[in-house]
């Protein structure tokens, strides 16, 4: 699932607007509220040149699968 409704945004830009700020961390709270591993990877890159993430979550206590499958889609972004 996706990290965020949008890409990463600049380091400062919506200081001056909290809503903004939560509405782009509202993806990851599900896996913190049932309690699953969960781990967000920059798989792509926007046009605009900044990075949007893919958010992988597994069953309680598989965190090495987690792991795993993350290292690997890792490794077949870099290989491409």
């Amino acid at each position: 699932m996706p990290v965020s409704p949008s890409t990463a945004f600049k380091i400062g830009e919506k200081n001056s607007n909290p809503i903004e700020m939560y509405l782009a961390d509202i993806y990851t709270v599900f896996a913190n509220l049932v309690g699953v591993p969960g781990i967000s990877i920059p798989l792509f890159q926007h046009s605009n040149g900044l990075p949007f993430g893919l958010q992988l979550m597994t069953k309680h206590f598989d965190e090495v699968s987690l792991l795993r499958l993350a290292n690997g889609l890792l490794k077949t972004r870099k290989a491409s």
